[in-house]
């Protein structure tokens, strides 16, 4: 084996962690491959014998390349949109939960986490997830973010305040948020108001992103109260008919998928029986480079 295919083969060892750091920092799956991308070939014009740890060096560079993309993107992103942004979620198939592996699977960070994630600056989401979600020293965060370690904590402590104080409680056991959404489903297949509004909390808020270019009553938009979010599900109870349970980001959701496509995919926030939080994405383009798995099983 040659010193490149060596190398090579040490990058795809990494290449896992550094996905899910990058999602973590961009929320977009499409933006997290291009970042590790780029990782790999930074790595391929360095010398090796330069890097006292490769995967330490691997994650710091990846989460260089984030921070200048969410930076990119913080000054031509346009407000309005920035308000109602639902990050690509990770699909897998309801009948594929293993609770053994669930602690493991790489990209189970909840939808409600990754919004919350969306509204810090890049500097302070850089140092909250490299430092609280991949123990990575603050000695080593410093550099990229162009600030003292002192300063650097400061930035991962002001995001984890926001955090903790935006972050809804949601329940962790994927049977209960079954059941509620079951529910659900059935309450807006039946067009039962009454129904809908029991399984919503008061202050519930349901964000939708379908993207740019959609108007009309399906444009993007947030919306927030039990009555308001009912009479939102009762007037697209239509999509309730092909809807089907997936797990959404590690917990239970929806995806309204006819005839195996996708056309809305729904993360839901769920507490004391009730649901605090809806994250649905309908932006056709997204959803075309989504992968959906076990959809036309």
């Amino acid at each position: 084996m040659t010193g490149s295919e060596e190398l090579a083969d040490r990058f795809e060892e990494n290449r896992g962690h550094l996905r899910a750091v990058a999602y973590r920092m961009l929320g977009s799956l499409t933006e997290a491959e291009d970042a590790v991308q780029e990782a790999w070939l930074r790595l391929s014009r360095t010398d090796p014998a330069d890097i006292q740890n490769l995967g330490g060096w691997l994650t710091t560079v990846t989460g260089r390349i984030c921070l200048d993309l969410l930076r990119s993107r913080t000054a031509r992103r346009e407000e309005p949109m920035a308000d109602v942004f639902v990050p690509d979620p990770v699909l897998r198939p309801l009948s594929q939960v293993d609770p053994a592996e669930e602690v493991l699977q790489a990209d189970s960070v909840g939808l409600a986490l990754l919004v919350v994630l969306e509204n810090l600056e890049p500097a302070e989401r850089l140092a909250f997830v490299l430092h609280d979600m991949f123990a990575v020293p603050f000695d080593d965060i410093a550099p990229i973010v162009e600030r003292s370690p002192a300063a650097t904590r400061q930035l991962a402590s002001r995001a984890r305040r926001r955090v903790r104080g935006a972050t809804p409680s949601a329940e962790p056991d994927l049977g209960r948020q079954k059941e509620v959404l079951d529910a659900f489903l059935a309450a807006s297949r039946g067009g039962d108001f009454e129904a809908l509004l029991a399984l919503l909390h008061p202050d519930v808020v349901l964000r939708a992103d379908s993207g740019a270019l959609v108007r009309g009553a399906a444009a993007s938009k947030v919306v927030q109260g039990a009555k308001t979010v009912a009479e939102q599900a009762l007037m697209f109870a239509r999509y309730a008919t092909s809807a089907r349970l997936m797990l959404v980001n590690g917990s239970v959701g929806l995806v309204h998928a006819p005839e195996g496509r996708v056309q809305s995919v729904m993360g839901a926030t769920i507490a004391d029986g009730r649901i605090t939080g809806m994250y649905i994405l309908a932006d056709p383009e997204r959803l075309e480079r989504l992968e959906a798995p076990g959809l036309t099983g």
